[in-house]
């Protein structure tokens, strides 16, 4: 074990998960809404947006990429430490992960979350979804794992690395505007993430500030990035996409559709779109943004870019080693000064009681890792 990085003996790469030839498609959507009751035929209405890319997502690959950038990142630095990748909803799945870090005689590994963000579906969902695993394998004790104890990196929506990742796609992407006859000057910046239900945003202030306000919180920083770049301000917004659940369910808005929508009418004709609440170009992006978000634009007459997610991007990748180093020190009970961009602090790495349920103030009675309430 290397100094730097001890206690941990490996690190978890835990991520959402995703079909990889059509006959996936129902199954992995069974598993992403188990419980929720929905039949078959919807969901393979559902399912017509993998389809139309063949029945594959691109996170599995994307996956494979960040875990292969993190490798390289951590030999670089002369750290040794096993990385595994098991996801919540389509294999390698959790329970996969735990079996091969049981097999590489794993003691104390750090996970490593997919979701910059923390609210219910970024954070909490994922560490519910260790314990109920370790639970039906019979490996849950009162405090945790009675075989691999887990610890998890704090949310990373602020750190330095994902802010520099998402300035440099956005100021990429204003340049590729101007390139392609667009004013960059006139443009407007909007940033998009994934739509949540009002009361899920409620319950996300637990954490220290709710899911809207942490990426408005970041877009302030990268826009002001970008804006000192280009030596002209870029004005901008927050929207959102993926939302789902029925009309009558209230979520975050606006739609970025109607978000275009709204620009177009008052006479904007140049947009550019970053998807600040995505990591990789999974499904949301290439469907909601590239496929849909773009199409509106173009019925709208509106010349429309979408800048790119934080993907491998070398700040990014560089950023996470650093937070798995920071999550070590914190560990050992050492001093640590935990960056930050923005005028948010630094976010939990043990969650509080708590934390980010999946509706404001209804305990879920589901246990969760990485928390002071584990059987919460």
């Amino acid at each position: 074990m290397t100094a730097a990085i001890a206690p941990y003996d490996a690190l978890l790469l835990f991520s959402f998960g995703g079909p990889d030839k059509p006959e996936d498609v129902v199954p992995f959507l069974r598993n992403v809404t188990a419980g929720k009751g929905i039949p078959d035929e919807r969901l393979e209405e559902v399912g017509e947006h993998y389809y139309g890319f063949g029945g594959k997502s691109p996170i599995n690959e994307q996956n494979l990429a960040l875990k292969a950038a993190l490798e390289a990142e951590l030999d670089r630095r002369g750290i040794d430490l096993p990385v595994v990748w098991g996801n919540r909803n389509w294999a390698p799945y959790t329970r996969d992960a735990i079996a091969e870090l049981e097999e590489r005689g794993a003691q104390r590994t750090v996970a490593l979350v997919t979701s910059a963000y923390s609210s219910y579906s970024g954070c909490r969902q994922y560490r519910e979804d260790l314990a109920v695993t370790l639970d039906g394998l019979g490996k849950l004790g009162p405090d945790g794992s009675t075989t691999v104890q887990f610890d998890k990196v704090r949310s990373y929506f602020n750190h330095p690395g994902f802010a520099q990742a998402n300035a440099d796609a956005v100021a990429e992407a204003f340049e590729a505007l101007a390139t392609q006859g667009g004013d960059a000057r006139a443009a407007r910046l909007v940033f998009v993430t994934h739509s949540i239900p009002t009361t899920m945003e409620a319950a996300s202030a637990v954490s220290r500030a709710t899911y809207s306000e942490q990426h408005l919180d970041l877009a302030a920083v990268v826009a002001a990035d970008v804006s000192a770049r280009l030596g002209f301000d870029v004005p901008w917004d927050l929207a959102y996409c993926s939302r789902s659940g029925p009309p009558s369910q209230p979520w975050l808005e606006p739609d970025v559709n109607d978000h275009l929508g709204k620009l177009a009418a008052d006479g904007l004709r140049d947009v550019v779109l970053s998807p600040i609440g995505f990591v990789s170009d999974h499904m949301e992006v290439a469907y909601d943004l590239d496929t849909e978000a773009l199409a509106t634009a173009a019925d709208l007459g509106m010349n429309a870019v979408r800048a790119g997610t934080v993907g491998t991007r070398s700040p990014f990748v560089e950023g996470l080693v650093d937070l798995l180093l920071e999550r070590a020190a914190i560990a050992r009970d050492e001093d640590v000064a935990e960056a930050t961009v923005g005028t948010l602090p630094a976010f939990r790495s043990v969650c509080a009681p708590g934390c980010c349920l999946r509706r404001d103030g209804e305990p879920s009675g589901v246990p969760a890792l990485c928390s002071t309430d584990l059987r919460s």
